[in-house]
């Protein structure tokens, strides 16, 4: 059997194979009648992963409260009308997959990265109140480049954001999610925290590294707390700043370290987004080696990601013991059934929805 399809488990979660989705922002939600609730067009782009054979499907970043959303149209799971649009979610990829998929929710804050436009927009930058934005916060009030400065936070809206993840915790389990990611990566929030780039604070929550990682723990440790002892914790990294006096891969293995003592199963690999002026090195691959190095070092399960499109890519990834698992997006955009012509190209007999059976490839070799 390749290695991309042998199975994992994670707590009592079971996955059919290594091969898994991505997070990512669909920015579909409707600001007005329905903000932060997820749609057809979630329910449709999830779906079509399930059905194309994914064995675990992350969704795109929930905001855990109302100002944690990247735009006006991202999804949230701040209160109940969310949660049961969630729900309608995760019925439907635990009915319908090719793996027997789950699926799991990204909860995350966008920190000074929020309140701003869409990609498709046509507008860049923050958005501002009068088109329906809001002030965003952060670590101290500097500004990511072409944003809106943010409001420094209090302690006391600080200890508010640990009690949000955790209220928001509590909603996924309650429709019907089978893991959950913590977004710490990217320059959001939990990351904004971390990266001394970012974090100017001289209090608890800021100065050495033990008080810029305290955030991220303190969030890590309310989620667990919430969520059953049988279902695994995962949490989304930046390995590194890509910028000289940021984040770097060897504070990365210690904070995965951590949190894997405080029950994170499985650290999600990925890199930059604190800063513009970062200087990424990328190419088909280039993230492998920080995974790499933090399930080794950090002695955790990890996933990896970027720029990995082909299944010898994938195959080559988890054989070589890189990651337990690979999670690809833009691959998925092009081809939301990626995972059984993996298989198929591996030469796995992936099972296909009993819909699709008349269009199983037959092997001539």
């Amino acid at each position: 059997m390749p290695a991309l399809f042998q199975p994992l488990r994670l707590r009592s979660l079971e996955l059919q194979h290594r091969g898994w989705v991505s997070p990512m922002c669909q920015y579909s939600c409707d600001p007005d009648d329905a903000p932060g609730v997820p749609n057809d067009w979630h329910l449709m782009h999830l779906g079509s992963f399930a059905a194309g054979g994914a064995a675990l499907i992350l969704t795109e970043a929930a905001a855990v409260n109302a100002e944690g959303r990247i735009s006006p149209r991202d999804a949230g799971i701040y209160n109940g009308e969310q949660a049961e649009a969630w729900q309608r979610i995760t019925s439907f990829v635990h009915r319908h997959s090719a793996a027997e998929a789950k699926i799991g929710v990204q909860l995350a804050h966008a920190g000074r990265k929020a309140s701003t436009y869409w990609p498709f927009s046509g507008k860049h930058g923050s958005v501002p109140e009068s088109d329906g934005g809001w002030t965003a916060v952060g670590p101290s009030p500097l500004a990511f480049e072409g944003y809106a400065g943010p409001a420094e936070m209090s302690a006391e809206q600080i200890s508010g954001v640990v009690r949000d993840f955790a209220d928001a915790a509590v909603r996924a389990v309650d429709a019907g999610f089978d893991t959950i990611e913590i977004h710490g990566a990217h320059g959001y929030l939990l990351h904004q925290f971390q990266s001394p780039l970012i974090n100017t604070r001289t209090d608890a929550w800021g100065g050495d590294e033990t008080g810029r990682n305290r955030l991220m723990l303190a969030v890590v440790d309310a989620v667990r707390a919430v969520i059953p002892e049988s279902m695994p914790l995962l949490l989304r990294i930046s390995a590194s700043d890509w910028a000289e006096g940021g984040v770097d891969l060897a504070a990365s293995v210690r904070l995965a370290r951590q949190a894997a003592e405080r029950g994170v199963d499985l650290i999600d690999v990925s890199s930059g987004g604190a800063v513009a002026h970062q200087q990424i090195k990328a190419g088909p691959g280039y993230q492998t080696g920080f995974s790499a190095a933090i399930r080794k070092e950090a002695g955790v399960a990890t996933g990896t990601v970027g720029l990995l499109t082909s299944a010898g890519q994938a195959e080559h990834a988890v054989a070589t013991g890189q990651a337990d698992g690979v999670l690809i997006a833009r691959a998925a955009l092009r081809d939301p059934h990626w995972w059984l012509r993996a298989a198929f190209e591996l030469g796995h007999d992936l099972a296909w929805p009993p819909q699709y059976e008349r269009a199983v490839p037959r092997r001539t070799f």
